[in-house]
């Protein structure tokens, strides 16, 4: 019984937490932008902002896509898939992103396209974003439909990672947080669908391999390995950033109060995207990050209710997709923040400035509601029927019920 309970409430759970962690999001942004000399942030300049624009678009989105038949994604095969379709753009758009002239440069980077429109609208948006999302809905549609050949490398496994690869070996170019996401996240989900350890695991010393080459012929990032081996050897270069974080997650348990955060004032680089985490500890101290781990917990624990009572494969495995991704970008950023991991260009999911980043992936945790919304409508229905079978409830009304619900 309990766990009908908590299954009943999982998808309501999680859209509440996604809600609550974008409105975290919106007022430590309009925080973390606050400068000296700058506008003061008040509740209708807020309310006006950019990343209350992106919030309630990403809410929609998420109400939008819960509402989806999860079915329908894997009904068809071959080309009229619109899977394959959304995958062919991603990847289009991740080539796109690298070609000069195409890709936004923003700080050193080439990962941003502009959209093509009137001036006083300046929107970019991230192709890696696109595709990680994109990809988590390729890997779920092709393993559900071969799951029994998941077992075999070259029936099963080989198609997935050549497309993982693919996009990897091109986000890695310009974002090497996301392409090592990407992977890993995919490597997840082939686990969960069955696929031999040994099997998954054994591309592993080829993708470290990749890995070290895109940081060794890379030497911004060569910079940042050795600013976080030992950042006070070079204070006012590879390491300022590591130890400015450092100063503001130091805090403790006590706080400067919402805003009042001195790391922020041009000390503290990426203060509303990658390193928001360093601000929420510096602000709202240890309660503000106790928040933030609570709300992803509560996040994580209702998608994995969802996908524990899921009957279907394709909606299991995008549960098991948008938890990893989730949960890992979280630890990632986290682990930056507080100088566990080299320095990465990675946000904290639904909390950091970003509008690519907001809707889709709330656009994702809407297809694992809907997921819930399909779990609950045949529980509904499998209880009517064995009440049926048991002689409880008569034919004839039961099918009345059902025509006048359709």
């Amino acid at each position: 019984m309990a766990d009908n309970i908590d299954m009943l409430h999982a998808g309501h759970l999680l859209m509440w937490s996604v809600i609550a962690l974008l409105g975290l999001g919106v007022v430590m942004v309009n925080s973390a932008a606050f400068t000296l000399g700058g506008s003061p942030v008040t509740i209708e300049s807020m309310l006006m902002g950019r990343p209350t624009v992106y919030a309630l678009g990403a809410i929609g989105v998420m109400w939008f896509t819960s509402r989806l038949d999860i079915r329908r994604f894997n009904a068809r095969g071959g080309l009229m898939n619109p899977v394959l379709w959304l995958l062919g753009l991603a990847i289009g758009l991740c080539v796109a992103a690298l070609i000069p002239g195409v890709g936004e440069n923003i700080n050193g980077s080439s990962r941003w396209i502009r959209l093509p429109l009137p001036p006083p609208m300046n929107v970019t948006f991230q192709p890696s974003e696109v595709a990680k999302w994109t990809l988590v809905l390729a890997v779920a549609w092709w393993v559900s439909r071969h799951a029994g050949a998941m077992r075999s490398f070259r029936r099963g496994m080989l198609p997935v990672m050549a497309v993982v690869g693919l996009i990897g070996g091109l986000v890695i170019v310009e974002d090497l947080g996301t392409a090592v996401l990407i992977v890993s996240v995919a490597g997840v989900m082939m686990l969960a669908s069955g696929a031999p350890a040994w099997k998954v695991l054994a591309p592993v010393p080829l993708g470290v391999a990749a890995v070290a080459a895109a940081i060794i012929h890379s030497p911004y990032r060569m910079q940042r390995l050795t600013g976080f081996l030992d950042p006070f050897a070079d204070e006012r270069g590879a390491g300022y950033h590591l130890i400015q974080s450092l100063v503001a997650v130091g805090g403790g348990s006590t706080a400067w109060g919402l805003g009042n955060g001195p790391q922020k004032l041009d000390y503290l680089p990426a203060d509303t995207t990658d390193f928001l985490f360093a601000v929420i500890c510096e602000e709202l101290g240890l309660a503000g990050a106790a928040l933030v781990a609570a709300l992803f917990g509560v996040l994580i624990w209702s998608i994995h209710s969802i996908v524990r009572d899921c009957r279907h494969p394709f909606g299991q495995l995008v549960g098991v997709g948008v938890l990893a991704t989730i949960g890992l970008q979280a630890l990632m950023n986290m682990a930056v923040v507080t100088a566990l991991v080299p320095t990465k260009g990675i946000a904290l999911p639904l909390v950091s400035a970003g509008g690519t980043g907001w809707i889709l992936t709330a656009a994702a945790v809407g297809l694992v509601v809907a997921t819930d919304r399909l779990n609950r409508v045949e529980a509904e229905e499998a209880g009517v029927m064995t009440e049926i079978n048991a002689g409880m409830v008569p034919v004839v009304s039961v099918s009345a019920s059902r025509c006048d619900a359709v």
